[in-house]
């Protein structure tokens, strides 16, 4: 995994007009040209950002290039290359959010890509405020739920020549409800499938990955994420909806799959629909169980067969990942399985000093692989969200999934320690 570059934009868009932002040496008209490592200036509203550490030591990082945005979609068009040498470039955008992998130009040539992303605010535009947890706010300069629209420009050797923002205010919205095998995980090596999905869909698709660490619906719904969700939501706009590993720890009276947990899923689906959004249920995929014989064990069966029962008595689409996480963990066996989750010997990655073994977080690995079984799901039961997937997506059996090491990830810069997420 080798060095990246940190891009961070944030930018205040004044009276709809777009951005445009040239890191080279042409002078196009219209483009404001930022000199490498320019000091981020309030006044003029732009500039580099210091503190984000190497994502080894000894490895280079550029600094954090920062513009101010209202929350929103934009479509973000990027101009890779470099006059003298070849460059390989893959984007994240907020949270380690992937985009786009493995852009490559030969030295002196071009490639321009469009890519649409979502931003959003703590604030919610009908009255209040989304409670955040305190891994949503800090350490200073985490690029989610602040006032940025954030890329990552990393890969073997990247390359940005220039970067064009506009709004998309009419792009379909993908919302995400869900816990933390789902959210855009900060840290490395902790992903979720969410940060993973925007990088299968063709420009004009926002994918908003509104799922946070620990949560189940009922407290999803009690830090006003749900409020949240329906005051961003646009009539046609989707919402797909996984929980289950926390509510399954929900003690209250009377509690349970098809109890709580199945009443709790309608009220988010009708929720939607009263606003024109179309939901999509998402089952909860299994964690790592294995019996003695090597035999899966599952832990969430109830709660995703309660996800089908609302799914079918609501006439909204479903999205078995349960049945498909199973499929991928038993092709993989109960050793292989392990390198789906995360398990990395200490010193592994900065600020990692002990020894990971979590059977209920996804690597880059699982995370990828998930993601794809969600691809699938949208293939066969939404297929008008199908129509903008990439085309070269192609097609995913999780029980022949792709060999790990065929899944590269350019690491993310870091602040801090690596922290377990919230949730088991």
């Amino acid at each position: 995994m080798a060095g990246s570059s940190f891009l961070v934009l944030c930018a205040a868009l004044a009276n709809g007009a777009d951005l445009k932002f040239d890191f080279g040496t042409s002078s196009d008209p219209g483009f404001t040209h930022v000199v490498p490592g320019a000091a981020y200036d309030e006044k003029q509203g732009f500039g580099f950002l210091q503190g984000f550490s190497a994502p080894k030591p000894g490895e280079p990082i550029a600094p954090v290039f920062a513009v101010n945005v209202p929350e929103g979609n934009y479509d973000v068009t990027i101009r890779f290359g470099d006059a003298k040498a070849a460059t390989s470039t893959s984007i994240k955008a907020e949270s380690r959010r992937l985009m786009i992998k493995d852009v490559e130009t030969e030295p002196g040539k071009y490639e321009t890509r469009t890519i649409t992303v979502n931003v959003r605010k703590p604030t919610i535009s009908t009255g209040g405020t989304t409670s955040l947890n305190g891994r949503e706010l800090g350490p200073p300069l985490v690029p989610d739920w602040d006032d940025c629209l954030s890329l990552e420009f990393n890969g073997k050797n990247p390359g940005v020549a220039s970067v064009d923002i506009e709004p998309a205010k009419d792009a379909p919205t993908v919302f995400i409800a869900g816990d933390s095998t789902v959210t855009d995980q900060w840290h490395e090596p902790y992903t979720g499938w969410g940060q993973i999905l925007p990088s299968f869909f063709l420009p004009g698709i926002a994918i908003s990955n509104q799922a946070e660490s620990g949560l189940a619906l009922f407290s999803f719904e009690h830090q006003k994420r749900l409020e949240k969700v329906l005051s961003m939501m646009k009539k046609g706009d989707y919402f797909f909806i996984q929980f289950g590993h926390n509510d399954q720890k929900d003690k209250s009276p009377n509690a349970g799959p098809f109890t709580t947990y199945k009443d709790n899923l309608k009220k988010f689906v009708e929720a939607a629909k009263q606003k024109g959004g179309l939901p999509v249920i998402v089952t909860p995929m299994e964690r790592r169980r294995w019996d003695k014989d090597g035999k899966l064990q599952p832990t969430l069966a109830d709660y995703a067969e309660a996800g089908r029962q609302v799914a079918a008595d609501e006439h909204v689409p479903l999205i078995d990942l349960n049945a498909m996480s199973q499929k991928f963990y038993t092709a993989l066996g109960s050793n292989d399985s392990s390198k789906a989750f995360v398990f990395y010997p200490a010193n592994t990655y900065t600020g990692q000093d002990k020894e990971l073994k979590d059977n209920t977080h996804h690597s880059v690995y699982g995370a990828y692989e998930l993601a794809r079984c969600v691809v699938e799901g949208i293939k066969a039961s939404v297929p008008a969200l199908a129509e903008h997937l990439q085309k070269d997506v192609g097609s995913f059996d999780p029980s022949k999934p792709d060999a790990p090491e065929a899944v590269q990830w350019f690491l993310t810069p870091l602040r801090g320690s690596v922290e377990k997420p919230a949730g088991s």
